[in-house]
C-alpha cells in the first residue's frame, strides 16, 4: 500500500481529489493536508471584496471532496520537508512519512517583505486571513476618511484598488483616497500594451493615484517609497507577488534561483520523480509560462492521470500548457478587461463573461462528481 500525499488544497488538487471521487486510486492511501478546511477561490475575491459577491459565493469546501474521495483529511501546516527521507514535517510536530507527494501549496509572502510591514500592512496572502480581516477595514472606513495605498502593480494589485475603491467610494461619495504604487513598472507590465492602456485609463477615471517608484517601508500613517517620498496611508495593503515556501529551499529538491520546485513535462521533480507539484509552487524546466490560476487549473487533469499512472506503475504523460491564455481583470465596479494574445476588449459584458466562468468553477467543485474542469475553462 503506497500512501500519496497531497499537500494544499489548491486548483489542481481540487480536481484530483474530484478525480478520485468519481474513481478510487486501488494499493494507495491518499492523504490531503492543507491548512484551511476550504479554498477561496482567488479569482472571485475582488468581486468579493468590491461587494458583488459573499464568502460562500468564492469557496470549495475541500473537506466533503476529500470524505467522497476516500482520502484521510488533515488540517495542517508544512513547516519541512526531507525529500532524501520522504518525510514532511508539520508545524505541530507531526512527521508524515510518503511515498508519493504532490505539492499545490501556492505562493507565500513573508510578513518581513518591507520594514513596518509586519506591525502595518495588510497582506493578501494567505486570501483566508486577507479575507477576515476586511470587515475591519470596512469598520475603520466607516469612521473616517482613509487614505490606502496599495503596493503591487500587477494583477492583484490592480484589481484589488479598483475593488476597494468601488466599495468604500460607492459608499461614501468619494471620501476616500487610494494610491496604488507599482515598483518601478507600470500596471498590469507584461501585458499587451492595449490591456496596459485601458487599465491606467480605469485607474485614471476613478481618480486613483499612480506612483511607479518601490515602497521601502510601512509605518503607522504612511508609506515610504525609493527617494524619500512619504505617501499618507492608514491602510496600507501588500499585494505583490508571491514567494515560495522558505522551507522548500532545504527540501533536498532541485529549486529554482528564487526557490520555486522544478519540475518537468510529466509535473514530476527533475530530482526526485516520486514528487510532482503545480499551480505556484512549480516552474517548469522544459516551458516556461507565467504563474496565474489559468495554468494551475490546466494543471489539475494531467496531475491527476499521472498520479494515478505513477501509483499503478505505468507510464506518465508529458502536459503541455498552452501557448495562449484568456486573462480577464476585474475593474471595481461590473466591468473587466479581456487579454488574448495581442487582443483587448472592455466592458460590462466582459464582467459577466468572467462571472459565469467563475461561478461555473466553484459549481463544478461542490459536487464531488461534478463536470471536467475544462468544461469552465474558456478556449476562445
Amino acid at each position: 500500500m503506497k500512501r500519496l500525499v497531497l499537500l494544499g488544497g489548491g486548483h489542481a488538487h481540487v480536481h484530483v481529489l474530484q478525480q478520485l471521487a468519481a474513481l478510487r486510486v486501488p494499493g494507495a492511501e491518499v492523504v490531503l493536508v492543507s491548512p484551511f478546511p476550504r479554498q477561496m477561490y482567488s479569482g472571485m475575491v475582488p468581486g468579493l471584496v468590491a461587494g458583488h459577491y459573499t464568502v460562500d459565493d468564492c469557496v470549495i469546501a475541500l473537506r466533503p471532496l476529500a470524505d467522497a474521495a476516500g482520502v484521510r483529511w488533515i488540517e495542517g501546516e508544512a513547516v519541512a520537508l526531507d525529500a532524501a527521507r520522504r518525510q514532511l514535517v508539520l508545524a505541530d510536530g507531526t512527521t508524515l512519512d510518503y511515498d508519493g507527494l504532490s505539492l499545490d501549496v501556492g505562493s507565500v509572502m513573508p510578513r518581513d517583505l518591507l520594514p513596518g510591514a509586519r506591525e502595518h500592512a495588510l497582506f493578501v496572502r494567505p486570501i483566508e486571513h486577507f479575507v477576515a480581516l476586511l470587515p475591519s477595514l470596512w469598520a475603520l472606513a466607516e469612521r473616517q476618511s482613509l487614505d490606502l495605498v496599495v503596493v503591487g502593480g500587477g494583477a492583484a494589485g490592480v484589481e484589488l484598488v479598483l475593488a476597494i475603491e468601488h466599495r468604500l467610494n460607492g459608499q461614501a461619495g468619494g471620501a476616500h483616497r487610494f494610491t496604488l504604487v507599482t515598483g518601478g513598472a507600470p500596471p498590469l507590465a507584461g501585458y499587451p500594451p492595449r490591456v496596459m492602456a485601458r487599465a491606467l485609463a480605469v485607474l485614471k477615471r476613478q481618480r486613483i493615484a499612480v506612483l511607479p517608484q518601490a515602497a521601502e517601508a510601512v509605518a503607522a500613517d504612511h508609506v515610504l517609497l525609493a527617494g524619500g517620498a512619504r505617501v499618507a496611508c492608514q491602510a496600507p495593503i501588500l499585494a505583490v507577488g508571491g514567494t515560495a515556501p522558505a522551507w522548500l529551499a532545504t527540501s533536498g529538491l532541485a529549486v529554482t534561483a528564487t526557490g520555486h520546485v522544478r519540475i518537468g513535462a510529466t509535473l514530476q521533480s527533475v530530482s526526485h520523480p516520486e514528487v510532482f507539484a503545480a499551480g505556484d509552487v512549480s516552474a517548469r524546466d522544459d516551458v516556461a509560462h507565467p504563474r496565474s490560476g489559468v495554468y494551475a487549473v490546466r494543471a489539475g487533469p494531467p496531475l491527476a492521470a499521472n498520479l494515478r499512472a505513477w501509483v499503478a506503475g505505468g507510464a506518465l504523460l508529458p502536459h503541455r500548457p498552452p501557448q495562449r491564455t484568456l486573462n480577464l481583470v476585474s475593474c471595481g465596479q461590473r466591468e473587466a478587461i479581456a487579454a488574448w494574445g495581442p487582443l483587448a476588449a472592455q466592458g460590462g459584458w466582459v464582467w459577466h463573461w468572467k462571472d459565469r466562468i467563475d461561478r461555473g468553477f466553484i459549481a463544478r467543485y461542490r459536487s464531488p462528481l461534478g463536470a471536467d474542469v475544462g468544461a469552465v475553462v474558456p478556449r476562445p
